[in-house]
């Protein structure tokens, strides 16, 4: 039995513990600020941290963690996952803030976090191929805190978001069910952070990109939140531009240029003394003339019609005119990237960035066994990016798997366009008809061939928008790919534009 010593000195001992966790908790109280959530039930963690910028400091808060997603009777449905920055010293209703998330459907909010948005981005080369691992964070002197505030967003089942316990994730994973959840999410977020007043904007990439274009009517329509502009990096709003099958030429055609574009690139096609916009000003000429013509005759092409056109594509490609009669004259991504090189180097071409390149196990075979611009690219370097950044940077910590790009977004629900192809740029021509001031941001990847550039291009041009509000859209383009941020001159660029746009949408400009 202890001595009456010891246990009046463990009494006391215990008592100065719980005074010492007094005041900490007490003091740590005093240096959290005024809270834009409800305390208790979102679970965030908070840092501060300064971002030294041309000479100056960037000082801002970190909110990182879940929101509750709860049903109008108080039932949790789901808790989202995301990250806030928000510039300190300045008035939030002056301040513009934009609400991200990256595409898939299936993919977390990494890419455009860790690449060129944010205030830390992971270090690549200087033209985005990936470094040694463990790989480095760095500071971003090009990121976007320095225009506007940011909220990163992970939509169902990426990220660390997951459905609450007994509620099954199908609610949630289709074009109508995530575009209510992210959409509730920024209204609920937007009322909480007392938002309402800022200038509001959106920012996806890839399936993001459809994604916004459907929240820019739902916000409206639902919460009557009007919105300043739309970021849509790499986008792609009609996948009728780029679903390949035998009754729907479009994407042959749309995604020829880019085609062009890389084999110019890798010494496959092109002339010395023109630059690249000469070479696809040519390209895309012959694209909308002598080529889409010849799709539209089908097999009613003459032999010497037949040989001229195989001709003139392997000029632009590369390719042999056999392999291009072969494929009735209708390349895809796949066949074409594995192609391309196969008697050069017997290296196949990315599909996000057709910069990349890499080996299969056999240089025979339709197509490649992996993309080589993404699993021997970015997907090492971004995993542990965020990975590290949240749990040692943020100070958020959760045993779940951070899910960057996932197959547990499935199946994912279409059935609002069963039989046809989903287009949401229609939703957009509303959005922008009926809200004039809205503005939008187009950024393109001359190498992307998940979305091309021309597809985008068309897409818009088939809006039938009238001429002052296609005065709304601007559009930029970098030699660079689907992520075109990870290249450092196009990051630069990047940041720039950006910059311009919000001043331009929030009024400033």
């Amino acid at each position: 039995m202890a001595s009456e010593p010891f246990v009046q000195t463990r009494k006391n001992m215990k008592r100065k513990l719980t005074l010492s966790f007094l005041l900490l908790f007490a003091t740590s109280l005093l240096a959290q600020p005024e809270s834009p959530f409800l305390e208790g039930e979102s679970g965030y963690s908070f840092v501060t941290h300064s971002l030294k910028i041309a000479g100056s400091t960037l000082e801002y808060d970190t909110w990182t963690g879940y929101l509750p997603m709860r049903d109008e009777a108080g039932e949790l449905k789901a808790n989202v996952f995301f990250v806030y920055y928000r510039k300190k010293g300045e008035r939030a209703e002056k301040r513009p803030i934009t609400f991200t998330f990256n595409g898939g459907p299936g993919s977390s909010s990494v890419w455009l976090h860790m690449g060129g948005l944010g205030p830390r981005r992971i270090l690549m080369d200087q033209d985005g191929a990936s470094l040694a691992p463990p790989y480095e964070i760095v500071d971003n002197p090009h990121t976007w805190l320095t225009h506007t505030d940011l909220v990163f967003i992970d939509p169902m089942m990426t990220g660390f978001t997951r459905p609450a316990e007994g509620v099954d994730k199908k609610e949630f994973l289709g074009y109508e069910e995530d575009i209510r959840l992210v959409g509730d999410f920024i209204r609920l977020f937007t009322t909480r952070a007392q938002r309402w007043a800022s200038p509001k904007f959106l920012a996806g990439e890839s399936y993001g990109t459809t994604r916004a274009s459907g929240l820019s009517g739902y916000l409206q329509k639902r919460h009557g939140m009007y919105l300043n502009g739309l970021m849509l990096i790499s986008a792609v709003l009609d996948f009728s531009t780029i679903r390949y099958a035998e009754n729907n030429d479009k994407p042959n055609l749309l995604i020829f240029p880019t085609m062009a574009a890389t084999s110019r690139f890798h010494g496959m096609a092109g002339k010395s003394d023109q630059s690249l916009a000469e070479f696809l000003q040519e390209v895309e000429t012959f694209t909308q003339n002598e080529y889409s013509l010849a799709l539209l005759k089908g097999d009613q092409l003459s032999e010497a019609e037949k040989k001229a056109l195989a001709d003139k594509m392997a000029t632009y490609t590369g390719l042999s005119p056999q392999f291009i009669q072969q494929s009735n004259f209708r390349l895809q991504v796949g066949p074409y990237n594995k192609e391309l090189l196969r008697d050069k180097s017997g290296e196949t071409v990315g599909r996000l960035d057709s910069r990349f390149k890499s080996y299969d196990y056999k240089d025979a075979g339709e197509r490649y066994e992996f993309d080589p611009s993404y699993n021997a690219t970015i997907y090492g370097p971004f995993t542990t990016a965020i990975n590290d950044y949240v749990a040692r940077e943020l100070g958020y910590q959760n045993d779940l798997p951070y899910e960057i790009l996932t197959g547990r977004a499935r199946p994912w629900n279409y059935s609002n366009v069963q039989n046809r192809y989903l287009d949401v740029s229609q939703t957009l021509r509303e959005a922008m008809t009926q809200n004039p001031y809205l503005k939008v941001w187009v950024a393109n990847g001359y190498y992307d061939m998940a979305t091309p550039y021309y597809a985008t291009e068309h897409t818009l041009n088939h809006m039938f928008l009238k001429p002052q509000l296609k005065e709304n859209i601007r559009l930029t383009y970098y030699e660079a790919g689907h992520m075109m941020y990870i290249d450092l001159p196009s990051l630069e660029q990047f940041a720039k534009d950006v910059r311009s746009f919000v001043e331009w949408g929030s009024g400033q400009e």
